[in-house]
């Protein structure tokens, strides 16, 4: 082990003794042969080219292959879990029915049809979803994709389309898209209002800079890692609205579920009847999940989320012969599909209500999360543990759905920032020095817990302090080896890295086939997310929009610093006439051209370009590389 302090460090005797604790308290169920069922092939290398070198490399975690008992920087259940994740390659889920699995962060699923493929979610990259397409059909004989299912708007469920299709065969009408109404708002918005600061949250979440090993990354829980690859999209031919729609799919018989507002905003479960066949999509997966990912999101409703898999078992339960979902493998047999999708309702109800009947005797947020502590009958099950969500976080994001951030104190009404309450608190301590000494007599007792917050305060107050940044990341480290939630780890793990070389992860851009599928009213929301109001202030005018390529007029105005849209809408007194396709207006917002340049573009007509300038003049640039752990 290198002397260098910026170096990982190894697992302290607190750290190995919790973990070699927790190994000898665990108590599960079999699931390597769930795992491995089916296995028919590999892929021939493991190795997956991309953009940017190897988008995917089977071999990164081969540690984990070779070496079955979990050393002591890594949580016992993390690590079985991981090596379960481990398994790659292409599985016979039942006649006429395949799954892919372990060479993205999803699963993507091969039905065969009359003519040719019905694919459910062609994984998060093109370059990946090409590669399980091939591996099918060498070894199942090659078979045209004339079907595509998106099972939910997230991105790692239709990122590959382009792997496995074209637009150009979309567009001719050979190849049909299906996905949940509303799949396309809530595919993009989640990229689109909030998409640079959840992209950076997102390196910490899935760990992206960290690399495979015992000290490193291990697993985000629903699968590997994320592909090195950026995601593309097509809009679906059809969207599914009611419960019960059932459709012929390339002779493919399918009954549809609409789950909207559980695990994603547009979800959706289906049946193949003449399979016996549940596709649960992500709404259970072989881990308890997240009601509020790290990365950030709307907080996910626990209480809906339990109903819609009752309402899955009552629609399909009785004809159910096995069930697989878009994560991890699937429940083979009628028993022992019922008992999971059972256990995985309690799961997320039990969640609910106890969070709920916590909050309604006083108890705030962050007493919840410790003492709300999962029973014998999730913690005996792999798929109700928390290798992804955790009983902490989901308890705190139910809390946050029904009563918000606020704990009720008036004291943590309006807090100082971090910064100032990290130089009142270090003052108030004796300084630096005392903080140190106080955070290296909590880390060397092995109460992490406590060093982190004591150190989080010097950091914040004097991040130059170097003694403080190293000692925060071995605090950040230990807490990390000790954990079950892959991203629980990989956070810790990220802050670790952050603190010791200075980093903060790698300049992030949205991508120009996302931006290609926004509608008018997207793009002036974006608009009005990026505009400088204190830049405008004052300014009041209208502007009639006419965007040719979709034929649509609207009015976009701008008033008391702050945008207004009337689509549908022609006003005889606006200040300004535009005329333009939408994506012109989003070559402005991918910084293409400036407005200058937006004006000079072909088919584009401004009678006034004096309020366009103010409005599009006045735009913000994001980057996702701002500080997560320091100032």
């Amino acid at each position: 082990m290198s002397d260098d302090p910026r170096e990982p460090k190894p697992a302290s005797e607190h750290t190995a003794r919790a973990n070699a604790a927790a190994a000898a308290a665990l108590n599960l169920e079999d699931d390597w042969e769930r795992a491995n069922h089916g296995l028919i092939a590999t892929h021939e290398t493991g190795e997956i080219d991309g953009p940017f070198g190897l988008s995917w490399d089977t071999k990164d975690f081969d540690f984990l292959r070779e070496q079955e008992e979990a050393p002591a920087t890594v949580h016992p259940s993390l690590w079985r879990h991981g090596r379960h994740n481990a398994v790659h390659g292409l599985f016979e889920v039942t006649e006429n029915v395949w799954q892919a699995r372990g060479y993205d962060i999803s699963n993507i699923t091969f039905i065969k049809g009359d003519e040719g493929w019905v694919i459910i979610d062609p994984l998060m990259t093109s370059f990946t979803a090409k590669a399980c397409l091939d591996l099918a059909n060498a070894t199942l004989g090659e078979r045209p994709v004339t079907t595509v299912i998106y099972t939910h708007s997230h991105t790692d469920h239709y990122g590959g389309i382009l792997g496995v299709t074209s637009r150009e065969e979309v567009d001719k009408g050979n190849v049909r898209i299906l996905a949940p109404e509303g799949f396309m708002r809530e595919a993009v918005a989640e990229n689109l209002i909030a998409g640079p600061v959840m992209g950076r949250r997102a390196f910490y979440q899935f760990g992206m800079l960290l690399p495979p090993g015992p000290m490193g990354h291990i697993d985000c829980g629903l699968g590997k890692a994320i592909p090195r690859a950026t995601p593309d999209l097509v809009a679906p031919t059809e969207e599914i609205s009611l419960t019960g729609t059932e459709l012929v799919l390339d002779g493919v018989r399918v009954v549809f579920q609409n789950t909207p507002g559980t695990e994603a905003p547009a979800e959706m479960n289906f049946m193949f009847p003449e399979h016996g066949a549940l596709c649960i999509a992500e709404n259970c997966t072989h881990t308890m999940h997240n009601t509020l990912p790290f990365r950030g999101a709307q907080a996910r409703d626990t209480l809906s989320w339990s109903k819609y898999i009752q309402e899955a078992l009552d629609l399909f339960g009785d004809d159910m012969d096995l069930l697989f979902s878009t994560h991890n493998w699937p429940r083979f047999g009628h028993d022992d599909a019922t008992r999971y999708l059972e256990q995985q309702r309690d799961m997320y109800r039990w969640l609910h209500d106890q969070t709920m009947r916590r909050a309604n005797l006083g108890m705030t947020q962050r007493e919840i999360a410790e003492d709300l502590e999962a029973p014998d009958c999730f913690l005996t099950q792999s798929h109700t543990r928390g290798y992804y969500g955790t009983v902490s976080h989901n308890a705190k994001a139910v809390y946050q759905r029904y009563i918000g951030w606020y704990d009720g104190n008036p004291s943590n009404l309006n807090p100082h920032t971090p910064e100032e309450s990290g130089r009142r608190y270090v003052a108030a301590m004796g300084g630096a020095d005392a903080v140190l000494a106080e955070a290296q007599r909590a880390y060397d007792e092995g109460d992490y817990r406590w060093s982190t917050e004591l150190l989080n305060h010097l950091v914040f107050a004097e991040p130059d302090f170097e003694a403080g940044r190293l000692l925060q990341a071995d605090s950040f480290e230990q807490l990390a080896y000790q954990a079950e939630s892959g991203p629980w780890r990989d956070s810790y793990l990220m802050g670790a890295m952050e603190l010791r070389t200075g980093s903060k992860g790698l300049p992030m851009f949205g991508g120009r086939s996302i931006s290609d599928e926004l509608d008018v009213e997207m793009l002036v929301e974006l608009v009005g997310v990026r505009l400088k109001s204190e830049e405008v202030e004052g300014q009041a005018f209208e502007i009639n929009w006419h965007f040719t390529d979709v034929d649509e007029h609207h009015a976009i105005g701008l008033d008391n610093c702050a945008l207004h849209h009337r689509p549908d809408a022609t006003l005889n007194d606006a200040a300004a006439n535009v005329v333009s396709t939408k994506m012109d207006l989003a070559q402005v917002l991918r910084g293409d051209v400036d407005v200058d340049g937006f004006t000079a573009l072909e088919g584009v007509s401004v009678d006034n370009p004096d309020p366009l300038h103010t409005l599009l003049g006045h735009l913000d640039t994001f980057t996702s590389e701002f500080a997560i752990v320091e100032p």
